[in-house]
């Protein structure tokens, strides 16, 4: 048996990835309406750490999937679909910087050193408006987005979730992390 590497997946877990993106492709046409699954399954084929993105996006609870076609790249973009943030990306700071100036209680990670370990980044204000124009998420949790470096800089960072029929951006500092928040990525291939 070939042994993999840490960016890599066996054929057996590629046959099973894709299998698992291909039955939530074809159940959630309304993500993705003028896209051929033929076409997303051909690229991903052809590059296997994006794959293997795409099984930690799986394993960690983000179920991701197809949300556009960018005509001009040629990707197809990913973002993670779970209803709410996903479960193994929950209670952590937003960025190593806050995670390192706080004194008690430091969770084990952040959200994006985590991403950047994925190979995923965290979806921007305008991909998680977007991704709620196509069905509602965060009803529950929230999900830490892309912060702008004005406000990185004076300690904060910036979280959405959806709330009173509303998407709601809010601000906390980045060192503060709770059960319930997490991040969603975004994958290009």
């Amino acid at each position: 048996m070939k042994m993999t590497t840490k960016n890599e997946l066996s054929p057996e877990q590629r046959e099973e990835l894709l299998g698992v993106l291909k039955s939530r492709f074809e159940k959630n046409m309304h993500r993705h309406e003028a896209i051929e699954w033929s076409n997303v399954q051909a690229k991903l084929e052809g590059h296997a750490e994006k794959l293997w993105s795409l099984n930690e996006m799986e394993t960690t609870g983000g179920e991701p999937d197809v949300v556009e076609y960018d005509e001009t790249t040629d990707e197809y973009i990913f973002y993670d679909c779970s209803a709410e943030s996903p479960k193994g990306r929950r209670s952590v700071c937003y960025d190593r910087e806050g995670l390192e100036s706080r004194k008690k209680h430091k969770p084990e990670n952040n959200a994006l050193d985590m991403a950047n370990d994925m190979g995923i980044e965290l979806l921007t204000e305008e991909q998680y408006r977007k991704l709620q124009k196509l069905e509602t998420v965060d009803k529950k949790t929230s999900s830490w987005i892309q912060t702008p470096a004005d406000i990185r800089e004076l300690g904060g960072a910036l979280f959405c979730d959806y709330r009173y029929g509303h998407v709601f951006v809010y601000h906390n500092g980045a060192s503060s992390y709770y059960g319930v928040r997490g991040f969603r990525g975004s994958l290009k291939v």
